[in-house]
């Protein structure tokens, strides 16, 4: 089965360059890797034609306008031309580790997304180690204790691996922990709620529409906790101007049976 890995990345090149190190590295390589850019500046391209002309999966590049935030839209751009049965979204600033797309794959099961977590990296570590280009998606577990133990990182839990079976279906209709800079999902059911709901105006809670208008498909929940933890590298707070509009347009679907996006996917396909 392949997998088509969507990262989303906008003007901020050292961390996509870290996070492109890491799929680099993974063990199993069964998979593409699919930019959704949202409007980076020529620096970002460079870095992905640099690794496309290099790295052991294909890597495409897709740019849209500069336009204000508009991640779903570059998701939904990015996943339209999609070759693999199944689909996993980072953000372009979430380091994945060596075994991710590994974990990610042997959670995949149909009529399920998968719901990972993420370790947060302080403002000062993510400076340095994006500075010095350490490997972080390399780095052992005692490295990481260490890290903890200096206020570098939140927490290191995210780093176990436990085999918790029947346990990560307990929450399956808990959609309040789904989140797109870990997430995956059959292409087909992605294609059946027609993606991200492209309504939603600036940052906040247009992955949270997702997860309930795939909860509403009867797609459940699956944790993947314990398995797919991501490094999150530092970043300011997102500008939240539109984040009570879009909030009372969530509360509003989570009152409905609605399935499919008003403005989504479909828009971006072919044939």
């Amino acid at each position: 089965m392949l997998i088509s890995l969507v990262v989303t990345t906008y003007n901020r090149p050292d961390a996509l360059r870290a996070v492109l190190d890491g799929l680099g590295a993974q063990s199993d390589r069964d998979f593409e890797v699919r930019v959704a850019d949202d409007g980076s500046r020529d620096d970002t391209r460079a870095v992905i034609a640099a690794y496309a002309a290099t790295a052991p999966v294909p890597l495409e590049h897709l740019w849209q306008e500069d336009r204000g935030f508009r991640a779903g839209a570059a998701r939904n751009r990015a996943a339209a031309g999609a070759r693999g049965e199944y689909l996993v979204f980072i953000d372009g600033d979430c380091i994945p580790r060596p075994d991710f797309i590994a974990r990610h794959r042997a959670l995949a099961e149909p009529g399920w997304m998968v719901a990972g977590n993420r370790i947060l990296l302080s403002e000062d570590f993510t400076r340095r180690a994006l500075a010095e280009r350490w490997p972080l998606h390399a780095w052992r577990r005692d490295q990481w204790e260490l890290a903890r133990r200096e206020g570098a990182i939140n927490r290191t839990l995210p780093l176990a691996h436990l085999h918790l079976g029947p346990l990560r279906k307990l929450q399956a209709r808990r959609w309040q922990r789904v989140r797109t800079c870990n997430l995956g999902l059959w292409r087909r059911d992605f294609a059946a709620v027609n993606g991200f709901d492209e309504a939603y105006e600036g940052w906040g809670f247009e992955d949270s529409d997702l997860a309930v208008r795939l909860l509403n498909a009867r797609i459940r929940r699956k944790e993947g906790a314990f398995a797919t933890g991501l490094l999150h590298l530092w970043h300011p707070e997102n500008d939240r101007r539109f984040e009570a509009r879009n909030l009372e347009r969530l509360r509003a679907r989570t009152a409905s049976k609605d399935v499919r996006a008003a403005i989504g996917l479909e828009q971006y396909q072919t044939g």
